[in-house]
């Protein structure tokens, strides 16, 4: 299966995941003085949880990079969702290199698959409403590419990918800048292209931000009951994103008809990884 994601090197990231599973002598010395050397393996990666599928290709890579040669048939589809128990790989090849590989290959599935899983449910729960789910920035170092293309698989959309890409503009740049409309102004002026975005905490603020006519106001931490202030404004163009301890279970409480996103931290912080297992 091809797989393509924008500026995260695969590669170099599986290289990387090996090195350090292999240390300095680049051995796996359970399997080299185990298993000889010419030995051939059959093995299934399958869930022992109902998941949404994320990580196959990524897995792929991983037994690829150390045979080849290996044959593999990916039984299901990246963002299907799979009941326990279900088969997501075969894989025919140098039993060494695939033993080395399994732990590398199943960590990435199990944590990739465990954003989607949670992303599907806040999708599921918002579904019909015209709201739009974002992620966060809050990923793992390292990781972040590859979290925010599961939040994708799970049927989120992507926010700002990092702080090159969109403006965001919170309490501590309005304080060193002097003011919110101060700091709308400036970002405009430097990067006119770019979507600025303001996270707001009080009414005041959000007054503010309208007058400035920012592209996207975020409500951060605003209750469900604040919503209902919303009727009382006049938007004009500016979008508005809520945001802020929003879990699947809170996030009906946020709907409201003049929001258009909703993000969430949880996506990427707040996970546990699925269970799969190789036999």
């Amino acid at each position: 299966m091809a797989f393509t994601l924008p500026h995260f090197d695969l590669d170099a990231f599986v290289r990387a995941t090996l090195a350090e599973d292999l240390g300095p002598t680049g051995t796996d010395v359970t399997s080299q003085s185990v298993i000889p050397a010419d030995v051939r393996f059959e093995g299934t990666m399958d869930s022992r949880d109902a998941i949404v599928v994320a990580g196959l290709p990524i897995a792929v890579a991983f037994f690829s990079s150390l045979d080849p040669a290996m044959e593999i048939d990916l039984l299901v589809e990246e963002g299907q969702q799979v009941a326990a128990g279900t088969e997501l790989m075969r894989l025919r090849g140098d039993a060494r290199a695939m033993l080395t590989a399994e732990r590398s290959a199943l960590n990435t599935v199990q944590h990739l698959s465990g954003i989607a899983t949670l992303t599907r449910q806040y999708v599921d729960a918002i579904s019909g409403t015209g709201c739009t789910l974002l992620d966060t920035r809050k990923t793992i170092p390292g990781l972040r590419l590859a979290q925010k293309y599961a939040v994708t698989v799970g049927g989120c959309h992507n926010h700002r990918i990092g702080l090159y890409d969109a403006f965001l503009i919170k309490e501590n740049h309005i304080a060193a800048c002097g003011g919110i409309a101060l700091a709308v102004a400036k970002a405009r002026e430097i990067a006119p292209e770019k979507r600025v975005e303001l996270e707001v905490e009080t009414l005041d603020e959000l007054n503010q931000a309208l007058d400035a006519s920012v592209d996207v106001v975020m409500l951060d931490n605003f209750s469900p009951e604040d919503m209902n202030r919303l009727n009382q404004l006049n938007l004009g163009t500016t979008k508005v994103e809520v945001s802020g301890d929003i879990t699947h279970e809170k996030v009906a409480g946020y709907l409201h008809s003049a929001v258009s996103y909703i993000s969430s931290g949880s996506l990427t912080k707040h996970v546990q990884a699925v269970d799969l297992s190789m036999r």
